[in-house]
Formats: structure tokens, sequence, C-alpha cells
């Protein structure tokens, strides 16, 4: 993990708090940053983690994660003199490129972001935005593992096809996770993600899976 790469206050400070740090840049104005920040370090879940603290903390079929989240990374934005900012936030801010600006991963044929080192178990939380430049070298994105991944399971292991060249059926797999059929994609998580190679020993667990999973259907009124 990245905090255990590097040596630095801040970054020991988000590995208690049970985030991991992904990756962080200094920002220009085309980065589109709120409150005049200089620099911005992207935080997260990758594997199971940060979701024990929260299961210890919440009760996860009563609580919302994103309401925890911004509780939990709020405090330690205010223990670090930042300011903290969420991809929940509306109007949406573009995660997505700071994660590219941050070298925190790379695009997958999925569409989801994947990191070379977390594969798709990761995800992207808070960033914390501070008005200082911390002294910490730029980490590389790394190889894309993709481009050497010849057979590209993730892309035929979805019962529905649900990932296509022209994008994400959402639809389709809602339909399917919220059907009889979809029990074990509800209860085990996206079979397309558990297809991928990459990153396996930080898997989510299947509590911490179907956790995500209830949440995906809610969002989109399916009862499973």
């Amino acid at each position: 993990m990245i905090s255990t790469m590097m040596e630095h206050p801040v970054l020991s400070a988000i590995g208690c708090a049970g985030f991991t740090a992904f990756g962080w840049f200094v920002s220009v104005a085309s980065d589109n940053v709120p409150a005049d920040a200089r620099f911005v370090i992207l935080i997260g879940n990758a594997g199971p983690q940060m979701f024990r603290r929260f299961a210890r903390e919440r009760d996860p079929a009563r609580a919302l994660l994103d309401d925890w989240t911004r509780e939990v990374v709020s405090g330690l934005a205010r223990d670090l003199d930042a300011t903290a900012v969420f991809p929940f936030d509306k109007p949406p801010l573009p995660f997505l490129t700071w994660a590219s600006r941050a070298g925190a991963g790379h695009v997958s044929p999925l569409g989801m972001n994947i990191h070379p080192a977390y594969g798709l178990w990761h995800a992207y939380r808070a960033a914390l935005l501070f008005p200082v430049v911390f002294d910490m070298p730029p980490i590389p994105a790394g190889a894309h593992p993709c481009e050497t991944c010849d057979e590209k399971p993730c892309l035929s292991a979805c019962p529905v096809g649900a990932f296509t060249p022209a994008g994400y059926d959402v639809a389709a797999c809602a339909a399917h996770v919220g059907s009889p059929a979809g029990t074990e994609c509800r209860s085990g998580g996206c079979l397309a993600r558990r297809a991928c190679p990459v990153g396996r020993a930080f898997a989510y667990t299947r509590e911490q899976a179907g956790f995500h999973m209830r949440a995906f259907l809610k969002a989109r009124g399916v009862e499973a």
C-alpha cells in the first residue's frame, strides 16, 4: 500500500483511519479543484480494511456508507487542516480526472478504474484538499494491467452481458442482480469484477460485496 511505501505524517494518519491514499498531485486551474486548494490527496478503500471499520461503528443493514464516510473523513480533514470533498457531492466533482492526475490507475474494459496493485477492488471515497504543497514525489500510474491480459475474462463473465463496447447496461445488470438468477451476484459481488485476475488479494469479503450490491439495487429501486 502507498502508506507503507512512503513515511509521511499525513499518509500515516490516513492509513490509521482505515483509508488508503491512492495518489496525489499539485493542483492547477484546469483541475477544477474547489477551495483554491494547492495539493490534493485521493483516499478511499482498497480491499476490506475500511469496510471493517464501518461495520464496527455502524450497522451495515441500516447505516449509509456515504453518511459514515462524510462524518469520518470530515473529522480526519479537520485534524489535518484540510478540506474534504466527496464523489457523492452535488454537483459531481471530476474524481476520475483527478485519479488520472494522481497516477491512481487506468480505465479498465469494464469502464471501472483499475489499479495496478488493487485491481478493481478499490473505490475513491474522498479527496483531501490542502492549502500548501507537500514534499511528496508523484506516484507513477504503472503499466496498464489490462494491456497484457490477453483473455480478458471480465468481459465474458457477466451473465447478462451488461458490459459492452457501447457502455454499461445498468438496467440489465440491476434486473439480473435483483432476480432469483442473480443470487450469486447479489450475495458475492459482480461476477465480472471477480473474474479479473489483478489484485485478488484485496477482494472484498462476501459481507462487503453483499452490502454494496444491496445498495446498488436500492439506488435503482429494484426489489431483491
